[in-house]
Order: C-alpha cells, then sequence, then structure tokens
C-alpha cells in the first residue's frame, strides 16, 4: 500500500520519531522512502543511525519530497513553519497532522492546500500501543485514507471520525489520559512506599495491575462498573477504598480535569489574536 509513497516528517521529535520507528517496525516502508526533518544536525545524524532514514535540516527539503507529509511540530511553532512551506506542496501531496489543537480550516488556509488529515495520537505510540483518533477533508481520497489508516495503525489502534470536533474531545481523552493514568500510577506507588514497600516492588505491583486490569476489562467486555461490583465485597477492602474515593469526589475531579483539557485545546485551535 505505501510501497512507493515518499514520506516527509517535519518535527522528528518525540511523536514524529515514534511515527517513523512504527512504519519501520510494521515493514509498510523501506527508510530510503522516509525524509525527517530536524533542526539540529546531530538530530538528523542520530536518526540516520538509528533508522537508516534520509535527515536534513531543511523543513522544505522534506515538504516537496513526501506525497505523504507528516507535521509533527510544537502548537506554539506553527507560526513560523507553516507561512515557510505555503505554495510547496502539490496539489495531490496528503497532510498529515498531528499537532494539538491546529484545525484543518487554519491548516488550510495557512498553507492554501486542502487535502489534509488531522489526527490526534498519544504517548504509548512510542511503543506500538497508542490510541490515535483522526479525520480527513473532504479533499481526501480514498487511497489517502488508507494511506493514512496504514500510517498511525503503525502506532497501534487508529480511529477515524466523521466530524473534526471529536479531535478535541479525542486530545482531552486518549491524548491527555495517559497523563491521567501516569498520576494515579505515581500516587498508588507512592501510597505503597508509605505502607513501607521498596519502592521496586511498589512500582512492579501497581505497574501490572494496571495491565492486567486493562486487559481484563478488555476481554471481558464487561462495563466497568460490573467489574469493580464483581471485586467489590460487602464490607471488604475494596469497599473501603472506594468509600473514600468518591467522598474524595474522585470522578468530578477526574471530570473537570478532561473538561479543563479539551477546553485549552479548543482554545488552541483559536487563531493567536483570539486568545488574548
Amino acid at each position: 500500500m505505501l510501497r512507493d509513497v515518499q514520506i516527509g516528517v517535519i518535527g522528528a521529535g518525540v511523536m514524529g520519531e515514534a511515527m517513523i520507528a512504527g512504519l519501520l517496525r510494521q515493514e509498510l516502508v523501506h527508510p530510503e522512502q522516509i525524509l525527517a526533518a530536524a533542526p539540529r544536525e546531530e538530530r538528523c545524524a542520530e536518526l540516520r543511525a538509528r533508522y537508516g532514514v534520509q535527515a536534513t535540516s531543511d523543513n522544505l527539503a522534506a515538504t516537496r519530497w513526501g506525497h505523504a507529509l507528516i507535521l509533527a511540530v510544537k502548537p506554539q511553532l506553527l507560526g513560523a513553519v507553516l507561512p515557510a512551506m505555503r505554495g510547496q506542496l502539490q496539489d495531490d501531496d496528503l497532510l498529515i497532522s498531528v499537532v494539538a489543537g491546529a484545525t484543518i480550516e487554519h491548516m488550510a488556509s495557512a498553507l492554501h492546500h486542502d487535502v489534509i488529515v488531522r489526527a490526534m495520537p498519544n504517548t504509548p505510540s512510542r511503543i506500538g500501543e497508542g490510541m490515535t483518533v483522526w479525520t480527513a477533508s473532504p479533499q481526501v481520497s480514498e487511497d489517502q485514507r488508507r494511506w493514512t489508516s496504514a500510517i498511525l495503525g503503525s502506532l497501534g489502534h487508529e480511529v477515524v471520525v466523521s466530524d473534526e470536533h471529536y479531535l478535541d474531545m479525542a486530545t482531552a481523552l486518549s491524548g491527555t489520559g495517559p497523563a491521567y493514568v501516569f498520576l494515579v500510577m505515581e500516587a498508588m506507588i507512592d501510597a505503597g512506599v508509605h505502607m513501607g514497600f521498596p519502592r521496586r516492588i511498589a512500582e512492579e505491583l501497581v505497574q501490572q495491575t494496571m495491565l492486567g486490569s486493562v486487559r481484563y476489562a478488555i476481554q471481558s467486555g464487561q462495563h466497568p462498573a460490573e467489574l469493580r461490583n464483581g471485586v467489590t465485597s460487602p464490607g471488604g477492602t475494596s469497599a473501603a477504598a472506594i468509600s473514600e474515593l468518591e467522598r474524595g469526589g474522585l470522578r468530578t475531579v477526574l471530570a473537570d480535569a478532561i473538561w479543563a483539557a479539551y477546553r485549552r485545546s479548543r482554545e488552541l485551535g483559536r487563531p493567536e489574536r483570539e486568545r488574548k
């Protein structure tokens, strides 16, 4: 599917590198099909040595190279990156953006180009266990949608949605979601250490508990409330713990955090002049 597709990557940082690694790990492309752009020559040399891909410090070279162009820069850099790219894309080139908050409309206006996919992956993509939600402009062809599915699927799971508004929701839920999980893990580990466990053992207990619980939930097909009720005996330890969590407002605080992330994603998607 991607055998003859040249792929440019602008912004070969954490997520850009994860996409390069995923494509090569799944053997969807050969290293010579990828041209990655990074601002420092040391980083370019690292990418060449690690993956065998081509690398350059020239964003425009990567822009002109790619039949599919992955844009993975930080949101605050878009103001400098997009104007320089304007007019450099061919009419049928595909742009896949993983820039948080940047709307298809904003990028199309800045680039004078409308064949655009907007995607929101998350951190586990670095090990091929990611969750990516994406949507495409009407100008994206069926072949290009298949390219997108393959490229984003190399990061783990991918879900396509029809409405771009879902991308801000995905940013808050799955894109930012690992941060919530890591915070809960940290709190549980610290509690284990406070009780007297060596930190190494507390970390192992919590990590495997998290991993096993998620796998069990997926395989069981049951609603989380059913699973929780199944391990909550009347008057038992789980009941005591859940009572404290509910009294502390865990559900409300977590929901408020997700809504805050959603509002911030919407805010990042507005033109800078409207944020002031």
